[in-house]
């Protein structure tokens, strides 16, 4: 078990290398997915039902991982879901039908659920040894990690075919795995330290897990459903921020993806800032001030009737958003461990689903700017709850 300040700042950088592989992988993989489209022949339903694999996979892996991780422990598990997602990420290239894609697509979201938990269950632990508010970092790391991936993509499109491409992300997966994994395996998760008895106002993690089961699920649920309403807004403007922007702004398509650049950039910078942020305003009112500032961002992206006053509230959206997610996360490991984690990682990715097809129909019912208006009434409600919930675990 680590108990020196090197061995957690080596599992502080392991962990962070496996966040920054996901995001790398998952975002290489998107890039790709209109020439296998092409490649297996695919109508855009049946795309649609292909990409469900992915879904499907992680939503059905989540609460097993969760087991898995009290079984064999989350590093262990992290490792093996690392190297099952590596190799996965090559397999959609080597389809030539939708039925064989959407299966190996399953199997790639089975990789991608299992990881999330595992790697966040970690992060959890390290956490609480540290007891400073890191989460948000790790976080940092996935969209860093998506943004160079997504970036190579872009790269290499032209000049290596899908199969290359994925393979070479497979084989960089699989290197990362091998330099960061024994890091991990030769450590266990590390556990809270002692509290010095002169200050018993602080619950100590024991007495948090001591509590009444039928609250700690609750609370766990409540948690889960912050993550839900910040993963909604995060799918929502991956999916519908530029078609809003060229459509209803009359942005041309090179102006119109900047605005999901810009959404993305400032979560990333709002999440490299979120431990200070933590350390000053602490979990509640973070959640609580998040949920505003998005809500109050989205209803100016949304509805603002200039292009550049809505590119101005996607950045301020994503700085709001940013740290939601890895504080519900992070309350839900600290209350019920990798089960925790799993619920709330579940209820997150339901709502990056439950999203994109939401507002799809909003928008043929009114239209796509009162359609996005969604995000920010549940950033509100992710607001309301943090009001209720702040109190709720200690800091």
């Amino acid at each position: 078990m680590p108990g020196t300040s090197r061995d957690l700042t080596r599992l502080r950088t392991a962990i962070t290398a496996f966040f920054a592989l996901d995001g790398f992988l998952f975002a290489g993989w998107v890039v790709r997915i209109p020439a296998i489209k092409h490649q297996t022949g695919a109508s855009a339903g049946d795309l649609g039902l292909a990409l469900l694999g992915v879904s499907a996979g992680a939503v059905l892996t989540m609460t097993l991982t969760g087991r898995l991780c009290r079984r064999y422990g989350s590093h262990q598990v992290t490792v093996v879901c690392a190297v099952l997602l590596s190799l996965s990420v090559a397999l959609p290239p080597l389809t030539h039908s939708v039925l064989a894609l959407g299966v190996v697509l399953l199997i790639f979201g089975a990789a991608y659920g299992g990881i999330n938990v595992a790697f966040n269950s970690a992060a959890v632990d390290l956490v609480t040894a540290l007891r400073r508010p890191i989460m948000p970092s790790f976080h940092a790391a996935f969209s860093l990690g998506g943004m160079v991936g997504a970036g190579l993509g872009g790269l290499v499109a032209g000049a290596l075919s899908p199969t290359l491409h994925l393979a070479g992300l497979a084989v960089i997966g699989l290197l990362v795995t091998a330099v960061a994994a024994p890091t991990l395996l030769r450590h266990e998760p590390p556990s809270a330290p002692t509290p010095a008895p002169s200050a018993p106002s602080a619950p100590s993690m024991p007495e948090a897990s001591r509590r009444p089961q039928g609250r700690v699920r609750g609370l766990v649920i409540v948690f889960g459903l912050i993550a839900g309403c910040t993963a909604y807004g995060e799918g929502a403007m991956a999916d519908w921020g530029a078609l809003h922007l060229e459509q209803d702004l009359d942005a041309s398509s090179g102006v119109a993806a900047l605005g999901y650049t810009c959404f993305a950039l400032a979560m990333t910078i709002g999440r490299l800032s979120g431990t200070a942020l933590l350390e000053r305003l602490g979990h509640g009112r973070t959640v609580v001030a998040g949920g505003a500032t998005a809500a109050a961002g989205m209803l100016l992206g949304s509805l603002a009737p200039s292009l550049w006053a809505a590119l101005l509230g996607f950045a301020v959206t994503g700085l709001g958003l940013a740290n939601l997610f890895p504080v519900a996360v992070e309350r839900a490991g600290t209350l019920a461990g990798p089960s925790g984690v799993a619920t709330a990682s579940t209820f997150g990715y339901g709502g990056m689903l439950l999203g994109p097809p939401a507002i799809g129909f909003m928008a043929d019912w009114l239209s796509l700017p009162v359609a996005l208006t969604s995000v920010a009434v549940l950033a509100a409600i992710a607001t309301l709850i943090g009001v209720a919930t702040r109190r709720a675990v200690p800091n």
